[in-house]
């Protein structure tokens, strides 16, 4: 491929960036990781599922090939007993990374997460750090062309992260995530905690994870009011509300429990909802854009076509003209039996006297 224009240059031109995150709910329903843990095991028992989902999200439309590092640090695989693969795991996730960007002209971003470590203890800073540096050296080691820092719950853990990519000379995105009350989990307004971790020097801030797209972009709304920089909106692809903010907080109306985290197809938006999302982004000049926990590469292609695009995927995108009951003569080879959609789908169908 030929040169690809540096994340860095691409936010300082107004550029939109597609990033597709969501590699553990998509390879969980593959029935490739297991719910609770959430540990990205699959990158070392089936490797080429991770290099296929990497490239069925670039032709989705994907500007970034995400490596897929989320929840591979060294807190949880100590859950799993795997903290002995801790460096190859990682390894071998961003060198596939770095391949496929560079097959299909893409970004490669090095990604590093919430630990589920306390910032506000001594021993949590000191282990957080060492998490950091260490998963860091190893994604610029592989050639990450700049470092996603996600789904940040404490101000003190990502301002750690921050400085940890700033060391290693890396661009960085920081992304939080929302709570109901609108302060990070060490006490610290958001909307104050993002635009003080952009001072400190992130290229990016934003929202990822936690909440829907309708909910995201309400707060990147009121972010946008005091803060014209450059802004990510990640959301899940979930029905968040005002009532139930969080998508681990939604009741499944089929069983009234909550529907995290075996039943949320049943909170899943659809593809007009995805729609409306981009199309709010680009009103907002949110300048990245992409789906987190739930995302899979048909919902990332109706992005990018709400965002303008046409990713290699837009071949197949849908078209009912062509479809037997829906469609019409001209479209379907002269045939068409669009006159018995009523019978079909059960509306509006009135008993026909026989002879």
């Amino acid at each position: 491929m030929g040169s690809v224009k540096p994340f860095r240059d691409r936010i300082r031109d107004g550029d939109t960036i597609i990033i597709a995150e969501g590699y553990i709910f998509a390879f969980e329903r593959l029935g490739l990781l297991q719910i609770g843990p959430f540990v990205p095991r699959v990158i070392l028992d089936d490797p080429e599922r991770v290099r296929t989902m990497y490239r069925d999200f670039v032709r989705c439309g994907s500007d970034v090939v995400l490596a897929f590092t989320y929840y591979a640090h060294r807190t949880k695989l100590q859950v799993v007993g795997l903290e002995d693969r801790l460096e190859e795991m990682n390894r071998k996730a961003l060198k596939m990374a770095r391949q496929v960007a560079d097959e299909t002209g893409t970004l490669m971003a090095g990604n590093i997460c919430n630990t589920s470590l306390d910032p506000r203890t001594e021993d949590g800073r000191h282990d957080i750090r060492k998490i950091y540096k260490e998963s860091i050296k190893w994604a610029k080691e592989e050639g990450a062309d700049f470092i996603v820092l996600e789904t940040m719950p404490f101000y003190s853990e990502a301002l750690i992260g921050l400085e940890e990519i700033r060391a290693a000379k890396l661009p960085a995105m920081v992304t939080f995530s929302r709570y109901k009350n609108g302060k990070t989990l060490d006490g610290v307004d958001l909307y104050d905690a993002m635009m003080d971790i952009r001072e400190k020097g992130a290229d990016v801030v934003g929202f990822n994870c936690g909440v829907g797209p309708a909910s995201v972009i309400i707060y990147a709304g009121e972010l946008r009011s005091r803060y014209g920089g450059p802004l990510a909106a990640i959301p899940v692809p979930y029905r968040t509300t005002k009532e139930e903010p969080r998508f681990t907080s939604i009741i499944n109306p089929q069983t009234g429990r909550k529907a995290f985290a075996e039943d949320l197809d049943a909170i899943m938006c659809c593809r007009s909802e995805i729609k409306k999302f981009g199309e709010q982004c680009r009103e907002l000049g949110i300048q990245v854009v992409g789906l987190c926990c739930g995302n899979s590469p048909h919902l990332t292609r109706t992005l990018a076509e709400s965002l303008g695009r046409s990713p290699p995927a837009s071949a197949f995108s849908p078209d009912m003209s062509k479809h037997v009951f829906y469609g019409n003569k001209d479209t379907h080879g002269g045939l068409s039996l669009a006159g018995d959609v009523g019978i079909m789908d059960g509306i509006g169908v009135k008993s026909k006297k026989t002879d």
